[in-house]
């Protein structure tokens, strides 16, 4: 029998023959790793521990200590294991796909009765069932004739379309979980026994149609989620339950700050107390710009189609641009335009106005823009996810010898602001060329080296993300970790030899030559309406005293302090300090609780005593007792409080 060769991680190279399983090579190795084997790597292909290996490669076992490599499989095999038991209490229920997605699986079924949220416990008692059996997981090649009349003989449609769509020179492999059945690529588990049965859950029921086609049939969907162990399971339902409590939407009704309707889909309506966070941070971000060396400037929402051509974004970008057609006034054709989805070809015509010397660089250029992109209704996610926005953009022209030290000092003023809104860490990701992109492969070469080399330079070592560039150059993402461990990807920073090339922007050099500057696209926060966002979620609604919109209310115990009350809140708005009165009659807890739910940080309690003593009572969100203080003390600590972080 033919030799083949199989090199492991430490890079010895053992011999076997060919058609060998990873299996019999865990065997090999010993009896304990045979044991705990669950499939494993070949060629850099995940590898079922089942299937033959016919030619040299390079091979590695897994077990369940491989994190990555387990969950998959355990999330794979429950969604097969979920629907073996929905057909063994449903046996009229028809099966479709199951894949792995993000935290766990989903599998779609077509079955006339809906699945109720009761019906959850019960598949899930059969799934631990099915697991405890720990039957047998075979896999079997079939020719593409036996499989569909397989399933045809059982009533499958859905898989008979599904094996019709696949490419006719690919293998159909077939797997069983003990007498269970489905059509998957694989690889799986050796047997049902080896899945975790109190690290699963099943989550939630939806709607879905077939192949996502909305002409098709509906089925019914159900997620689960799953993990290599109970404790990690926990973590990720806690999560899951801060979350939703940290919901900026719900909390965003809840404080009053902003409202979506279907008249105005991606729009946010901002109201008062969303517009005064929205307008703090805005003045913060000004104020940090100005001390960073940037002019502010402010372009057109709606430009003609002729500049998005040149810059590339009509060709690049058009599926995400809302196009706009006027007939202009004695022209043949409708004018067309665009509304901006970014900034950058704007503020290249504002440098190209008038002769720039070397001198002129580099020329930090920032503008609050408000830019509108097209996202599918699907995408959109309260104010996360919009189609409607405004970037803390900006621009830097630079010469290429200022690359480095201008990405070390935009690093460093992002930190800086960062570090003020409560974000201590943040990690970076280097993204290169996408697939679609303008200007040439040796354009995209100088790019990546001089950002990648910046980077470094400035003592940051960045996490690859391939092919998740801008069309035009590669960016760096700034990806900052909320308070319960998700990731939000905020700041960014670009260098971009091609739109100045395109768009024709030149400088003089020192050698009285016309040169092009290298353009710098940076954001810090991104959109506002996404770091709002975030950070109403990052602190449960709680936000930072200088941000809260609503910083104190004053509010009466009895009516004999009316009057007081509206002394109280003259004093601490002459102190700078957002305060309102409250002198409803209502009871006093009453009151601490409407405003505690509307996350006010400060309420003051007035009554008889404070009043003849010149106090008040002071009771601050998320604690139980109060303070009595004297006015003058309690306006002196409130304004430092109110003074944002970079005037202090």
């Amino acid at each position: 029998m033919a030799q083949i060769s199989l090199t492991f991680p430490d890079g010895n190279a053992r011999s076997y023959d060919a058609g060998v399983t990873p299996a019999q090579v865990a065997s090999g190795i010993s009896t304990s790793l045979a044991k705990k084997a669950i499939s494993a790597t070949v060629n850099d292909q995940h590898w079922d521990l089942q299937w033959p290996i016919d030619s040299d490669a390079t091979i590695a076992i897994h077990t369940m200590k491989d994190e990555v490599q387990a969950n998959e499989l355990i999330r794979h095999d429950l969604a097969h294991v979920m629907a073996r038991a929905v057909q063994e209490i449903w046996p009229d229920t028809k099966v479709t796909i199951g894949p792995v997605i993000e935290n766990g699986w989903y599998y779609d079924f077509d079955r006339a009765a809906p699945f109720t949220p009761e019906d959850l416990g019960a598949i899930e008692k059969k799934m631990k069932e099915i697991i405890n059996k720990r039957d047998e997981v075979r896999t079997e090649v079939w020719e593409r004739d036996r499989a569909i009349q397989h399933y045809t003989d059982n009533n499958e449609p859905y898989k008979v379309e599904l094996i019709e769509s696949i490419p006719g020179d690919e293998p159909l492999r077939m797997y069983w979980h003990g007498d269970w059945q489905d059509l998957c690529r694989g690889p799986h588990l050796q047997h049902t026994g080896q899945l975790p049965g109190d690290a699963f859950k099943l989550m939630s029921i939806a709607g879905a149609y077939w192949r996502g086609d909305s002409s098709r049939a509906m089925l019914q969907r159900i997620y689960g989620v799953a993990f290599t162990g109970k404790e990690k399971l926990k973590a990720h339902l806690h999560m899951l339950e801060e979350a939703a409590k940290r919901d900026h939407r719900k909390l965003g009704r809840e404080m009053d700050l902003f409202h979506m309707q279907e008249e105005a889909p991606g729009q946010i309506f901002w109201h008062p107390n969303g517009w005064t966070v929205y307008t703090q941070l805005q003045d913060y971000m000004r104020r940090q710009q100005r001390k960073g060396g940037y002019v502010e400037v402010n372009t057109p929402q709606v430009v003609d189609r002729k500049l998005w051509e040149a810059s590339g974004h009509w060709d690049k970008y058009q599926e995400n641009m809302f196009i706009v057609e006027v007939d202009e006034e004695h022209a043949r054709e409708k004018a067309v335009n665009a509304l901006k989805p970014m900034n950058c070809p704007c503020h290249v015509q504002i440098f190209n106005q008038g002769l720039k010397s070397y001198r002129d660089l580099p020329l930090r250029m920032a503008e609050f823009g408000s830019c509108n992109r097209y996202e599918p209704s699907g995408a959109l996610h309260g104010i996360m996810r919009v189609r409607g926005f405004t970037q803390d953009d900006g621009h830097i022209f630079c010469a290429e010898d200022q690359i480095e030290s201008e990405t070390a000092e935009f690093i460093d003023f992002l930190s800086k602001i960062y570090k003020d809104l409560g974000f201590e860490k943040f990690s970076v990701k280097f993204s290169d060329r996408p697939d679609t992109r303008a200007g040439s492969d040796e354009v995209w070469d100088k790019a990546e080296a001089a950002l990648l080399s910046a980077t470094r330079a400035a003592g940051i070592e960045p996490e690859l993300n391939p092919g998740e560039g801008a069309f035009y150059g590669p960016k760096l993402e700034f990806v900052l970790t909320d308070a319960i461990g998700r990731d939000w990807q905020c700041g960014t920073h670009q260098v971009d030899f091609v739109l100045p090339e395109r768009l024709d922007a030149t400088y003089i050099g020192a050698d009285g030559a016309k040169h092009r500057p290298v353009m710098l696209h940076r954001a810090t926060l991104g959109s506002f309406e996404r770091f709002i966002g975030i950070l109403i979620e990052e602190h449960a609604g709680k936000l930072p005293f200088w941000l809260a919109p609503r910083q104190v209310v004053v509010a009466s115990i009895t009516s004999d302090a009316d009057d007081y009350v509206q002394e109280v809140v003259a004093e601490l708005k002459k102190a700078g300090v957002r305060a309102e009165a409250d002198i409803r009659n209502e009871k006093i807890n009453y009151k601490v609780r409407e405003h505690s739910v509307g996350k006010v940080p400060v309420i003051l309690a007035v009554g008889h005593r404070e009043v003849e003593e010149r106090t008040v009572s002071v009771r601050r969100l998320g604690e139980k007792q109060t303070k009595v203080e004297s006015l003058e003390n309690v306006t002196k600590s409130l304004a430092v409080e109110a003074t944002p972080p970079d005037l202090l």
